[in-house]
């Protein structure tokens, strides 16, 4: 049987369709073993040291981002922007720099609407294989990530290392999760609350942003999901706890178009009804704000009191 370890080895050279059926089986496998801490970790909810509450004493905090992995997600973005933009919600979109053509004119209007741009990567690769290899794609990342004026990175799959990140020249990272066993790295930061990451002599440090509501990817690719209730049980839970409900999605998996979705493509609809059920059942009880916004202000309020080195 092929196990997750063995199976992101071979994936480059596994057809993509053939990946998707692999890795559909993989999680029917793991649902019922990690029921326990997925898609609720309840060890998670712990507020952190001097916690004293969200901006304007809103129950919960909203961020919403979006990893851009190919062409055809960029190409999505303005689509997938408007919707967002129609409903009153503002989001991040994270880019790989040289996979495809990042358009500076696509990313100059998602600024000026009011979203925020982050980088996602030199490639959709594991940019943690060695030290010396994250070292090498540390400087280009940066340059990148002064390109664009960004100040937020994501790396490719949620892979991971909080201590070499310190090399990037970021204010937050957004590499982790509170619970999700299905990822190729999968330890869980086990906190639905932003943390700040020191480094070695407590002088200088990021913000991490875990995110904590399941990737679409998961539950309508792999888990073939015809229903947003995973999503809003979730949502309901962190609300419950005061938490932070920062999810991603992709673009390159939404199909706008009035045809089928493709075998790894869903109808963008359920994002839509996911975004009209916050905005109702919670209006005026969350602060909607970008990945950046909130972690100037939690490094502003809790970068002495709260912070975890993993």
């Amino acid at each position: 049987m092929i196990k997750l370890h063995n199976f992101s080895v071979l994936k480059p050279v596994i057809p993509r369709r053939i990946q998707i059926i692999i890795r559909r089986a993989l999680i029917r496998r793991k649902l019922q073993r990690y029921e326990h801490i997925w898609p609720v970790n309840p060890n998670s909810a712990q507020p952190p040291e001097g916690w004293s509450g969200w901006p304007e004493g809103k129950k919960f905090a909203l961020v919403l981002t979006h990893d851009v992995d190919t062409q055809k997600g960029h190409d999505r973005c303005h689509i997938l922007a408007e919707l967002e933009e129609r409903l009153c919600f503002r989001s991040s979109y994270n880019f790989v720099a040289e996979d495809y053509d990042v358009s500076p004119i696509l990313q100059k209007h998602l600024l000026s609407k009011g979203f925020e741009i982050g980088q996602h990567g030199i490639n959709h690769v594991n940019p943690f294989r060695t030290k010396q290899y994250f070292f090498e794609r540390a400087d280009k990342i940066n340059h990148y990530l002064s390109k664009w004026n960004a100040v937020g990175f994501r790396s490719p799959s949620m892979y991971h290392n909080l201590e070499w990140i310190h090399h990037l020249k970021i204010e937050y990272d957004a590499s982790t999760f509170d619970t999700d066993p299905f990822e190729p790295q999968p330890d869980g930061m086990e906190t639905i609350f932003p943390f700040w990451v020191p480094d070695s002599l407590n002088q200088h440090g990021y913000v991490e942003l875990p995110y904590t509501l399941p990737q679409d990817f998961l539950i309508f690719i792999l888990m073939k999901q015809k229903n947003i209730n995973i999503w809003k049980a979730k949502l309901d839970w962190l609300a419950e706890h005061g938490g932070m409900a920062l999810f991603i999605t992709h673009p390159d998996y939404m199909n706008f178009s009035i045809n089928e979705p493709h075998y790894d493509e869903y109808s963008p609809k359920y994002y839509e009804e996911f975004l009209t059920y916050i905005k109702t059942k919670y209006e005026g009880q969350y602060c909607h704000i970008l990945p950046k916004e909130l972690s100037r202000w939690w490094k502003k309020n809790y970068s002495v009191t709260n912070s975890i080195s993993k």
